[in-house]
């Protein structure tokens, strides 16, 4: 066993970092020589701090428990606290005689504040403090028009960025590149008091069925992805019944995997097989990454991103207050099958398909005329991939009040969105199981269907199913002339 190091050690505050392959942070202390503390703060007090959601938390514990465990191959010790981090990362870093603190940026503008202030405070104190890119491909201020102002449109900035050539490299973080051992470690809370899994009543069984929070699944659901379904990713990506999409958005979202990692890791993928469609797969799915990019782009230059409208104009919208609708949306009752089973497959798994996700919040802000921001909580609380950029850009993009907005009168149609990318319903049924025997031409419209056919299937309307809770031509009509009061007031 290697002898306790008594030099002053480096501290590692991890955050949305929680992984050892290509952390930035954690490469710049391990080699530095001096031994590695890792911490994680659970900050729910801080100014402009946005707490957990309740599926964001049971991930958290989980992914904690993984780092941890990885950790203690590299002789890095993981100290967990809770409180605000202008107290308590000071009284870490004094507590563990640190001669210095190195973390990974985050692009929220309270994250930012208070970056600011703590490196202030810990120079101040003689510690040294630096941050590093372990969350982006480019920093938000590295992309910019010609006119030096930040982009609003999602193309050019996206072929800006591929511009600029592959992102950098990852760095791996090999098993014997670990740390010297410290002579002391502070204090750290036990995980399992921190109360992040549900327990009355434990409701996570579905989260727990569908998913392997850390590292370690991070990197089998990239390989599953890249060996057996990238191939596909192009033309079934929009298909919510097949298994085609990556499902890496929760391992990103807690920085499992960084998207340098993901990105390269595909490209090198897509050379080697060597295969037209794999390499068209790959540019859809870059571009997916691109998104997210551009997402972050966006809450780095318009930090009020998730609580107000990109397009100042859409203030006036008139949204309505109906606690019913809202109800049996959370609920998967609203009697449109694609978007009921968006939601319950939200409700058992923390996740729903991208597709279905476009469907089911464009049914809330233009069938129901329920604000985004109503839509864009209820995904924080329950997605496990809520994350405080995508989240909000992706809700304003379907409300049509963000930026690159898709037009406020392009409102899908629920039915004809499932008939055409489920027309076989096997995604439906697996969620909406009360609808199963339905034949396919009534699956989507189980309300006009006849009698006989109901009956055969084993279906009560406003009893085993609800009816439609709107009119999708009424309903399509009545958006369409809220949005013409914004036209008339400009």
């Amino acid at each position: 066993m290697p002898s306790p190091d008594t030099s002053s050690p480096l501290l590692v505050w991890f955050r949305d970092d929680l992984r050892t392959d290509d952390n930035p942070a954690l490469s710049a202390a391990l080699s530095d020589g001096r031994p590695v503390i890792g911490f994680y703060l659970l900050d729910e007090v801080s100014e402009g701090v946005r707490p957990f959601g309740g599926a964001s938390r049971w991930w958290l514990h989980h992914s904690l428990s993984a780092l941890a465990e990885r950790l203690t191959r590299i002789n890095v010790p993981l100290v967990l606290r809770q409180g605000g981090a202008l107290d308590e990362v000071p009284r870490l870093a004094r507590e563990a005689g640190a001669s210095g603190i190195v973390w990974n940026r985050r692009y929220e503008a309270a994250a930012i504040r208070l970056d600011a202030a703590l490196k202030s405070t810990l120079r101040a104190d003689g510690l040294s403090a630096e941050s590093f890119n372990g969350a982006l491909l480019v920093e938000p201020w590295e992309v910019a028009t010609k006119a030096g102002a930040p982009y609003k449109v999602f193309t050019p900035f996206f072929k800006a960025l591929v511009a600029r050539g592959e992102p950098a490299r990852p760095h791996a973080c090999g098993e014997r590149s670990g740390s010297s051992v410290p002579v002391s470690v502070p204090h750290s809370d036990e995980l399992g008091a921190w109360n992040l899994l549900p327990c009355a009543p434990d409701w996570a069984g579905g989260l727990r069925e569908t998913w392997t929070p850390g590292e370690d699944g991070a990197k089998a659901r990239l390989s599953d992805f890249l060996d057996i379904r990238l191939s596909g990713y192009a033309e079934h990506r929009d298909a919510p019944g097949k298994a085609t999409t990556s499902r890496l958005s929760p391992h990103l979202r807690f920085g499992e995997i960084s998207p340098r990692r993901i990105w390269h890791a595909a490209a090198f993928h897509a050379e080697t097989a060597g295969e037209p469609n794999t390499r068209t797969a790959l540019a859809k799915f870059q571009a997916e990454l691109g998104w997210r990019e551009f997402s972050y782009h966006l809450l780095f230059h318009f930090p009020t991103l998730d609580r107000q409208n990109f397009q100042p104009r859409f203030d006036g919208f008139p949204w309505k207050r109906d606690a019913g609708a809202f109800a049996a949306w959370t609920r998967g009752r609203t009697g449109y099958p694609l978007v009921d089973a968006g939601l319950r497959e939200l409700w058992h798994t923390g996740y729903m398909h991208n597709r279905v996700r476009m469907v089911a919040a464009s049914f809330l802000v233009k069938h129901l005329l329920l604000d985004w921001r109503e839509g864009e909580a209820w995904f924080w609380d329950t997605l496990v991939d809520a994350d405080p950029a995508s989240n909000p850009a992706s809700w304003q993009w379907v409300a049509g009040s963000g930026a690159d907005a898709a037009p406020y009168f392009r409102i899908f149609n629920p039915t004809g969105q499932g008939e055409k990318f489920d027309p076989e319903g096997h995604y439906t049924r697996k969620w909406v199981p009360e609808l199963a025997a339905l034949p396919n031409k009534f699956l989507f419209r189980p309300h006009e269907a006849p009698a006989e056919v109901l009956e055969s299937a084993g279906v009560r309307l406003g009893e085993t199913y609800p009816r439609p809770i709107v009119d999708h031509g009424k309903a399509r009509q009545r958006a369409l002339d809220a949005f013409e009061t914004l036209k008339t007031a400009e």
